[in-house]
């Protein structure tokens, strides 16, 4: 099929590099020049594990294109695939000023039938606008007899695992009321998913629903367990136990359960804001979305309290050396990373950070530069972050910090200590070196 996908982010770069995979011949679209070159030059604008090997080997099969020019996308694929940013708008809501402008694109271009389907992440009645939006543009050019077709498609990827998420799937959501475009849609994704019960069709509102309920689940259960791990801090229980103990239940299960610094990136925070906001819009409370968001503003600072209460409020001459930037481990992005907010809390009071990450660095250089990150530097590997540090913050799970050299770390720390953010080391043995460690949730 010819695919065109607008949007080269995570999402439709992961998006037309797999469809492209799999036979298909694929156009991308981006306005941003840049990103573009990169493309074109055999680069990748974000990290992706994987994803570079795919890009270029359909680049070289002629499978995969990438272009600035809107004519020809719109030309090119039967199947439109929107997958722009929804950032959140300043009351929390989903701004589809990026869905909305390629939607009115293919109106005024479009010349046959189309599928426009969206891929972002979008609020319930996005489809409807999305098709207003062409339909009023093909008014606007007397074609209002050419036909075309809105689905939802939402992704379910996670970063770090993106590619492997979209080749197996554990299941695809399309909400469509056209039956053209089922068929379509069902073709596509049929080299990935060989078991049709993992097809889910549906109307287009659930499956635009489907994904924001997924996102906020998925959060809830974090900011559950990081209430928990406070109060387990209380009481003397270790949280890693308790985990491990209701994770076992089959009716819980053992996913997202991990206590820690709270959750990041461009999903969760901006989904549930974005869920919140259309609940108000038809005056429905929701109580527990409110709540998981403040748990997990809250959980940002724990480890800065953790900080403060073994130094002071006053951390001037204090020097920390942190682990990990990104939000998670497998890829550069530092959007709602709780790094940047730890970060901010130690130099506000008078701290200075040596921090490291594999990946993240030149991202982590690109959003937080200026006077108000006077104090923060950047190593080149783990032992630069802590030389002449006081103690270790560990924020991000990256493999490479789940064994070190536990003698190089205390001998490189003049206070012997470790705040971990995510739990990656049995107390028991971390405090065998002669190393004072102190997690989340764990006595």
């Amino acid at each position: 099929m010819k695919i065109t996908v607008i949007g080269t982010g995570y999402v439709g770069l992961v998006t037309g590099a797999c469809l492209a995979e799999m036979g298909n011949h694929v156009l991308c679209l981006d306005l941003d020049p840049a990103k573009i070159r990169i493309l074109e030059e055999g680069g990748i604008p974000i990290h992706e594990p994987g994803l570079l090997e795919i890009v270029q080997r359909n680049r070289t099969a002629g499978r995969l294109e990438f272009t600035t020019d809107i004519a020809r996308s719109v030309a090119h694929g039967t199947i439109q695939f929107i997958a722009v940013g929804t950032p959140p708008d300043e009351d929390g809501s989903a701004d589809l000023q990026y869905v909305i402008a390629a939607a009115r694109n293919i109106g005024r271009l479009m010349t046959d039938y189309k599928v426009v389907v969206d891929k972002s992440t979008v609020p319930v009645g996005t489809a409807d606008k999305v098709k207003a939006a062409i339909t009023d543009e093909l008014a606007r050019r007397g074609m209002t007899d050419l036909k075309f077709a809105v689905c939802s498609n939402p992704e379910f990827l996670k970063e770090g695992a993106a590619v492997q998420d979209f080749a197996r799937p554990d299941r695809v959501v399309i909400g469509a009321d056209d039956e053209q475009a089922i068929l379509l849609m069902r073709a596509l994704y049929q080299p990935f998913i060989r078991n049709r019960d993992r097809m889910l069709v549906m109307d287009i509102r659930s499956a635009e629903f489907t994904k924001y309920a997924a996102n906020a689940m998925l959060a809830t259960r974090i900011s559950f367990m990081n209430e928990l791990s406070r109060l387990a801090e209380r009481v003397g229980a270790d949280i890693e136990a308790v985990r491990v103990g209701i994770g076992s239940d089959p009716r819980i299960g053992t996913h997202f359960l991990y206590a820690g610094t709270g959750y990041g990136g461009s999903c969760f925070p901006k989904d549930v804001k974005a869920l919140a906001r259309t609940a108000a819009e038809y005056g429905v409370p929701t109580q527990l979305l409110d709540a998981v968001e403040q748990v997990n503003d809250e959980q940002k600072l724990v480890l800065v309290n953790k900080v403060v209460k073994a130094y002071g409020e006053d951390l001037g001459g204090r020097t920390f050396a942190m682990w990990g930037l990104a939000f998670k481990p497998n890829t550069d992005d530092m959007r709602e990373a709780p790094s940047r907010v730890i970060i901010e809390e130690l130099l506000k009071r008078g701290a200075r950070v040596q921090a490291y990450d594999p990946v993240a660095r030149e991202e982590a250089q690109r959003v937080m530069q200026g006077p108000d990150w006077a104090g923060l530097s950047y190593a080149e590997h783990q032992k630069q972050a802590l030389e002449g540090a006081d103690a270790l913050l560990i924020v991000t799970e990256w493999k490479e910090f789940r064994t070190p050299d536990f003698d190089t770390l205390r001998d490189c720390l003049k206070d012997k200590r470790v705040f971990d953010g995510r739990n990656l080391y049995e107390p028991e043995l971390i405090r065998t070196f002669g190393i004072e460690y102190l997690a989340i949730g764990r006595p």
